[in-house]
């Protein structure tokens, strides 16, 4: 099953208010650490905090949410609590393919996953309908959180396509 996230989250800089316990929203702790230098999603010119002399990315994951979980703008950090379990997903979910470094697109600061989101061969019979997105190389630090549909999986694949990296459509957005 593939989901564009493009189709089915929306604008993610301007979030939603939904009927579901889960909400779709940049974390508001994310917006923070990334004054404080806490997160490197790109390959930095810059002295990093944990190297020197080759300074690297930090791992983002990916974990999907039960309907009936809770993670919302005020998610701080990765948790197990409410995520889905089943047949194939391990706990923590996936590591995000993260080639793209963020950048500008007019006054637009952007950032979008370089490949589409993948559980392969994974079997969730408990209805989800989010997936959170979390820095695991910062201490599982949350970055944001995503909603779709109420999903169940037997036997499949379950992709999360990404959205074009631009100001009007990036994964995140900093306007």
């Amino acid at each position: 099953m593939v989901k564009s996230l493009l189709s089915v989250l929306g604008a993610l800089a301007y979030g939603c208010d939904r009927f579901y316990a889960n909400t779709q929203a940049m974390c508001s702790s994310f917006k923070s650490e990334v004054l404080l230098g806490y997160h490197q999603l790109g390959a930095a010119t810059l002295t990093s905090r944990t190297s020197l002399t080759s300074p690297t990315k930090d791992t983002v994951k990916a974990a999907l949410y039960l309907a009936s979980a809770t993670v919302n703008a005020s998610t701080t950090a990765y948790s197990a609590t409410n995520e889905v379990s089943g047949t194939g997903y391990s706990a923590g979910g996936v590591t995000v393919t993260n080639a793209t470094d963020p950048s500008t697109s007019g006054t637009t600061g952007i950032w979008t996953p370089s490949a589409s989101i993948v559980y392969t061969t994974v079997t969730l019979t408990t209805a989800f309908d989010a997936v959170l997105l979390y820095n695991s190389t910062q201490g599982n630090k949350a970055i944001s959180v995503h909603t779709f549909g109420s999903q169940t999986v037997t036997s499949g694949t379950f992709t999360l396509t990404m959205p074009t990296n631009d100001s009007s459509n990036a994964l995140i957005r900093f306007a």
